[in-house]
């Protein structure tokens, strides 16, 4: 399983109707924190809405969103 890094997209793997995120929903990660443990500042753009939201979620509220692309230099 590989570990979300800056700048991967995630997925919220719970609700947080508290505010207005749900299961599925999609953002990016912005900052990484690790003491005392792993928590990711995510970025998610919310519909009908020009700012977005940066939330604190704790590791297991999130999953990559897909596939991890490696930029190749010759």
């Amino acid at each position: 399983m590989l570990t979300p890094c800056i700048d991967d997209f995630v997925r919220l793997t719970q609700d947080i109707p508290e505010l207005s995120l749900y299961r599925d929903s999609v953002g990016v990660i912005r900052s990484t924190w690790f003491s005392p443990s792993i928590v990711y500042e995510v970025e998610f753009r919310q519909f009908g809405n020009d700012c977005p939201a940066r939330v604190l979620l704790m590791a297991q509220q999130v999953e990559l969103a897909g596939e991890r692309f490696s930029l190749v230099v010759p």
